[in-house]
């Protein structure tokens, strides 16, 4: 009884400190970006270029996961939540001592490959725990806490702004890394047994990365939740250009906009933690889905207008932002719901591939040349085109499997 107990219920306290774990990520990318146009001065560059910083912290991202996923598989969770801990912490304050752009970006990078250890431990440690059906339940909720992140991160940082240099934005974040080391070390209790830890060798996670991408059960929801997450990346990356270069937004007024598109995921996310008792995960999905293709045509008819109006360009974003709390624990719990032990390394694969979308819409959006607002939209759209492939194909393999 107790066992089919841990498989089904989860506590608040747990999914606070797993939502602060993965919080690192919003966070660091989130808190500069009023800041974006002020070090683009200092630098002497284009904001454009400063934003390079966003496809090399994704780059870290996607690159980290892959090495965390195997090894917590092996060794437990907990000690890889201490070493990357403390390299994001040491890469922070050595972001806040760069001369130059290309210093910057490389010291984001290393920020990036400590920092995203919390999220492969987060969502492998919910899957050490839950079933499929309490983990969608557990992803929502986390994406409700995690979701407070991005919506003060600007806030925040244009706070400090207004009585620091961005020096300190970097100064704050690495508190926030010593805060997340003592919350660990103190509140994080092992997930993975030593009994069930798998005992892998270079070649056999090589051959453990290859059976799981063969994995259609995994390989398709995986897509839905890289690609859909792929089109918040591309907004992050663009959002600045867009709202203050071409809008004219304050680095406050940026601040609120943005998190009000941040808010809307946990909006989203509660509608879709109520939804699952009533609804079928399929159903959630292509509900979030049709929400965030709705936003980005909305954005596309705004780029390929001479002027669009603000409140039409915000509503485009809300809504594409904001279908990731459908699209994304529901993604998720389909992908890692037959994993297993290996969760870990399953983890590590969605969560890399993801940052390797948003590394992909960053550097595709260097080379359009149209509008910050009609490059980021034709770039949404084939991310979308993607999804709703994978959407039917998943839908595909579950009939498959029902039978």
């Amino acid at each position: 009884m107790q066992t089919q107990h841990s498989k089904t219920q989860y506590s608040s306290a747990w999914i606070m400190l797993l939502a602060l774990l993965t919080s690192l990520g919003p966070l660091s990318i989130d808190m500069y970006l009023p800041a974006l146009p002020q070090m683009a001065h200092d630098f002497g560059v284009s904001t454009q270029m400063i934003a390079n910083t966003l496809p090399a912290y994704f780059l870290g991202l996607a690159i980290g996961q892959l090495i965390y996923g195997p090894v917590s598989d092996r060794i437990g969770r907990k000690l890889p939540l201490y070493f990357g801990l403390c390299l994001y912490t040491a890469a922070s304050l050595l972001c806040l001592m760069v001369q130059d752009e290309w210093s910057l970006i490389a010291a984001r990078v290393l920020q990036a490959l400590g920092g995203c250890v919390g999220v492969v431990i987060a969502r492998a440690a919910i899957r050490d725990r839950l079933d499929m059906h309490a983990s969608a339940q557990a992803f929502s909720s986390m994406m409700i806490v995690m979701g407070i992140a991005p919506i003060i991160a600007p806030a925040v940082g244009s706070l400090i702004l207004e009585f620091f240099s961005w020096h300190a934005v970097f100064a704050a974040l690495s508190m926030m890394g010593v805060v997340c080391l003592f919350c660990v070390h103190f509140f994080f209790q092992e997930s993975l047994p030593a009994s069930k830890r798998l005992k892998l060798s270079f070649h056999q996670v090589v051959l453990l990365y290859i059976t799981i991408f063969k994995d259609a059960s995994f390989r398709w929801p995986m897509m839905i939740g890289c690609f859909s997450g792929g089109l918040l990346f591309c907004y992050i990356s663009s959002s600045a250009a867009v709202l203050m270069d071409s809008y004219g937004l304050t680095q406050q007024q940026f601040a609120y906009a943005f998190g009000t598109n941040a808010f809307g995921i946990m909006l989203f996310s509660t509608f879709n933690k109520h939804l699952i008792a009533k609804t079928a995960v399929m159903q959630r999905l292509k509900m979030g889905a049709y929400i965030q293709l709705l936003g980005v045509c909305i954005l596309l008819a705004g780029g390929l207008m001479a002027h669009a109006p603000l409140a039409m360009v915000m509503a485009g974003m809300f809504l594409t932002v904001s279908g990731i709390g459908f699209t994304g624990p529901n993604a998720m719990a389909l992908a890692m719901s037959q994993q297993g032990a290996r969760a870990g390394t399953a983890s590590a694969v969605m969560g890399s591939m993801q940052f390797a979308c948003g590394l992909l819409g960053g550097l595709v959006l260097n080379f359009m040349l149209w509008s910050p607002l009609l490059n980021m939209a034709w770039v949404m759209l084939i991310f979308m085109a993607i999804v709703l492939l994978a959407i039917y194909q998943t839908k595909m393999t579950v009939n498959m499997a029902a039978k």
